[in-house]
């Protein structure tokens, strides 16, 4: 492959993004790009005919032919494109009625004289144009560009501690904030290692590790053509609790516990031998309860560094009754 590649670096918001962008490389490379890391199926091209509904038969149809680009002096894309040809007038749903689709890459509709609303998407990148079919005369090929790109997610614990793909969430949202405070969510739920088709513009990501409170945030740039991988930086590790009757020894069953920040506020809650959860950086006081006795112990979480914490069966009487008055407070 012809061209260079290069990396870019940038500490967003606590988040480290790795940005791998293919803009050296002609157009046709970029699309490959998308293509050998999509794991979606693909759709065949399929060619559609539908005349308007209401359409005074006998009428001849045109010949209209449709491609698109990722950016003006890129190359025809080939595949992954949803073309929708709509009425613009709405039926009695309210809605546009569908007069033609097609599947693949460029498009062929057969359309009788008329107005019409074109939809090329890919992904959840699209471009909508009004299109007029004169009656008298052939209708040009409609060149629609996508102004589109894209990127990949992932995230490491630490410098490069690597998180389990089940572990991992991302959540896509514009990047205005709105009057309220919130921002328009894009996409939720997306895994690790997923190709997202975007416009460009800037947006902006929330990770998640765990389900407590490992989030970091950045925003990411898409550029039109390019396909940028993104890897962002959680400050947290994964942690394993126990209780024990020495050190070493084996986890007593039917234990409960509760993790608590320095500030004495409660973050999870379990009931097991083994507790196992992925925390936050930082400073906590675990409690286990078992057989209407309490213990506890601080811990320390590190970026990376996953641990297991035993808490050993000698209670502590002053330490003990604070702690469980601090979990009846919240």
């Amino acid at each position: 492959m012809s061209g260079t590649s290069f990396a870019l670096r940038w500490i967003l918001a606590g988040a480290l993004v790795l940005g791998s962008a293919f803009g050296a490389f002609a157009q046709e490379d970029a699309f490959k790009s998308f293509r050998q890391l999509d794991s979606t199926a693909k759709m065949p091209k399929l060619n559609a005919f539908s005349a308007l509904p209401g359409a005074p038969a006998g009428v001849a149809t045109k010949d209209v032919l449709f491609d698109a680009k990722l950016t003006a002096d890129g190359e025809v894309m080939q595949e992954g494109l949803a073309w929708r040809v709509f009425s613009p007038i709405a039926g009695d749903d309210g809605k546009l009625p569908l007069v033609a689709s097609s599947e693949g890459g460029s498009a062929s509709f057969q359309l009788v004289p008329g107005d019409y609303f074109v939809n090329c998407a890919f992904g959840r990148a699209g471009i909508t144009k009004k299109l007029t079919v004169p009656t008298a005369g052939d209708v040009p090929k409609q060149t629609l560009v996508l102004d589109a790109g894209g990127f990949v997610l992932n995230a490491v614990a630490g410098a490069d501690q690597r998180i389990p793909p089940n572990e991992l969430s991302f959540s896509i949202y514009s990047s205005e904030v709105r009057e309220n405070g919130d921002r328009a969510l894009v996409m939720a739920d997306v895994k690790p290692n997923t190709i997202v088709r975007l416009n460009a513009g800037t947006y902006h990501v929330v990770s998640e590790y765990g389900d407590i409170n490992a989030v970091v945030r950045a925003d990411i740039q898409v550029e039109a053509g390019k396909l940028t991988q993104a890897v962002l930086q959680h400050r947290a590790a994964q942690i394993a609790l126990k209780l024990v009757s020495q050190p070493g020894g084996e986890a007593i069953a039917d234990t409960a516990w509760s993790v608590l920040t320095a500030a004495g506020d409660i973050v999870n809650e379990s009931v097991s031998a083994f507790s196992t959860m992925v925390l936050a950086e930082g400073e906590y006081l675990a409690v286990a309860r078992n057989k209407n006795k309490t213990y506890q112990r601080e811990f320390t979480v590190k970026a990376g560094q996953n641990i297991e914490v035993e808490v050993l069966m000698r209670e502590t009487p002053q330490m003990a009754g604070a702690a469980e008055a601090l979990i009846d407070e919240n």
